[in-house]
């Protein structure tokens, strides 16, 4: 081939080279960086700015979460081994914590975990009775939202009669939630909860209060019979492990002390309950002052009224709460109340509920006085009580007791006569001298039986029950509560006093239905 074809194809193929490349780099689909390639993921343009009260509303809630998270701790308690499991499952309240889990089959140490708030830059922190109470030896640890952890928190006292403890850590320069006062809490209020539920640290959950002074709920029970019951009920989502974390507002400031919820599988369903600030204050204070609560009582067994005691009382409506009896030898003996008085207002505030009036009295110390209105046979008196404590009353109960004389001769007895009263839903006999000796009672009539479903019943009027008395008027004998039941018509209510088997007289209050005539 000669040199000048050999340099025309050179030319060609260089032409045909440059024209390729301008073709190809000139088609806009085309990036022939393939390493380099920018990748762009959503929308290029802003979504705006977010509406100033929501951004507001962000805001607020994200420093109450600031300010509440670091006063909120997280407890560990190793306890001792149970000799027998407890048995909930026909319990519709529980507690919410603590969680307890095996660390060994063979009833062996059980670790649970439970919340508490500080209330002090030296480290006293307020918690769930029922989160401590049964820890073994140097058995709490507290961790702080910070992860810091205290082993080996000390127990400086327990109450079990409003559920609430206090522990301590060797700290200082803690942070210190911030009191609110519980007796401005309204229904309708939204409210934050702070705690560690399922072993989730430092979460915050959101509700409303659905209700205030909710009580007679059996969640705290020592066995006794006595316990201080007057929840704030909220719908803010707790779970175990939320025991003694706070219930706080919109403020930030603490006004409950989460302990139980409302439940048919241990978990939240909706309702959820917690201990009022201004009682753990109280509590906390005695229990860091004194080791032990110091609690005024007026040493007096009480109900709340209801529909059938308000008639049975001539009240258009319930209110009050019903005095059932006096113990011997207590402040209220020593005061003059009586079985059957309806306390009306303690210093000035109505009561309408057992809990309230039990709260305002358990929020006073022995030695001070409570001034109670009083309503007795038509009457309203004014009373002054010097509170004693539970201790008291409970000696002076036993030693009255052990003195007690003097006692009068029984009256002979009316042949023991069988009545059915179908208007009451009861078969009554007379009460013979055996039986009077073994009820200490001088008069009275014995139930025999109460109809299954009858008024009787619904009120909670017991076979073996002794009636002594209707309204004013003492029952000897089934003639004599005849007489008595002649005197009223279908729809009235009677008030009973009664007696029973475990020898404690109590007042219960049963309509007439309108079924046939006694037999």
């Amino acid at each position: 081939m000669s040199v000048r074809s050999v340099v025309a194809a050179v030319l060609l193929i260089g032409l045909g080279i440059v024209f390729g490349v301008t073709l190809v780099s000139s088609y806009k689909g085309v990036d022939l960086t393939f390493a380099e390639q920018d990748v762009r993921i959503g929308a290029q343009a802003s979504a705006g700015n977010a509406h100033p009260a929501l951004a507001a509303l962000n805001e607020a809630l994200h420093g109450i979460s600031r300010e509440v998270t670091p006063t909120v701790v997280f407890i560990t308690v190793e306890s001792k081994p149970r000799t027998e499991a407890k048995d909930d499952a026909n319990r519709f309240f529980h507690f919410f914590g603590p969680e307890f889990r095996l660390d060994n089959p063979r009833r062996g140490p059980e670790i649970g975990a439970g919340s508490g708030v500080i209330l002090t830059t030296d480290g006293y922190i307020l918690t769930n009775n029922h989160v401590v109470e049964n820890a073994s030896d140097e058995g709490i640890q507290v961790t702080l939202s910070d992860g810091r952890t205290f082993k080996q928190a000390k127990l400086i006292g327990t109450d079990r009669y409003t559920d609430l403890a206090v522990v301590k850590v060797d700290a200082s320069g803690l942070p210190v939630a911030t009191i609110g006062n519980s007796d401005e809490v309204e229904v309708g209020h939204l409210v934050f909860a702070f705690g560690n539920p399922l072993g989730l640290t430092s979460t915050m959950t959101q509700g409303i209060v659905s209700a205030t002074g909710r009580g007679n709920l059996r969640i705290i029970e020592d066995g006794s019979g006595y316990s201080i019951e007057n929840f704030i009920q909220t719908d803010a989502a707790v779970n175990p492990g939320n025991s003694g974390g706070a219930l706080v507002d919109i403020k930030g400031e603490v006004i409950g002390i989460n302990t139980a919820i409302a439940t048919t599988n241990q978990r939240y369903q909706g309702y959820s309950f917690a201990i009022p600030i201004n009682l753990g204050k109280k509590v906390a204070t005695d229990l860091i002052k004194f080791g032990k609560v110091r609690r005024g009582y007026i040493g007096v067994q009480i109900q709340g009224m209801d529909a059938t005691m308000a008639k049975a009382n001539g009240f258009e409506r319930p209110t009050g709460v019903f005095v059932q009896e006096v113990n011997k030898g207590s402040a209220g003996e020593t005061a003059g109340l009586q079985a059957g008085d309806i306390i009306l207002s303690v210093d000035g505030k109505e009561v309408n509920s057992s809990n309230q009036l039990q709260t305002l009295v358990a929020s006073k110390y022995p030695g001070e006085s409570v001034a109670l209105k009083v309503f007795r046979k038509g009457k309203t008196l004014d009373k002054k009580v010097i509170l004693k404590s539970r201790d008291e009353d409970a000696e002076e109960v036993i030693a009255a007791r052990d003195t007690r004389s003097g006692r009068s001769t029984p009256k002979e007895a009316a042949p023991p006569t069988s009545v059915k009263m179908d208007n009451l839903g009861i078969t009554i006999r007379n009460l013979d001298a055996k039986g009077k000796q073994a009820y200490d009672v001088e008069e009275g009539v014995l139930v025999e039986s109460v109809e299954p479903f009858s008024e009787a019943q619904r009120r909670n009027l017991l076979p073996n029950d002794v009636i002594l008395s209707v309204g004013d008027q003492s029952v000897g004998s089934v003639k004599e509560l005849e007489g008595i039941l002649k005197s009223k018509k279908p729809g009235d209510a009677l008030l009973m006093r009664v007696k029973g088997e475990n020898k404690t007289t109590r007042f219960v209050a049963i309509e007439i239905s309108r079924s046939s005539s006694n037999n």
